[in-house]
């Protein structure tokens, strides 16, 4: 499971409900939140983030928040 679906799974989202509110298949959302290998968009982070009345900012640090700068 990708941090994105932890999110989601934390915050018991439906995802049926953000996929009709974003406009993000059912099918992306599910590939997002189990395959570690698939890309997320920035757009689709903001959609999602709209879609279950969450910060955008919060999220992101939820998700990306492991990353560090190379020294």
């Amino acid at each position: 499971m990708t941090k994105l679906g932890e999110f989601l799974t934390r915050k018991s989202i439906n995802k049926a409900e953000v996929s009709r509110r974003t406009g993000i298949s059912q099918s992306r959302l599910s590939e997002l939140a189990l395959n570690s290998t698939t890309k997320l968009q920035a757009k689709e982070l903001y959609l999602i983030a709209l879609a279950i009345d969450v910060d955008a900012t919060e999220m992101l640090k939820e998700v990306c928040g492991h990353l560090t700068l190379v020294k």
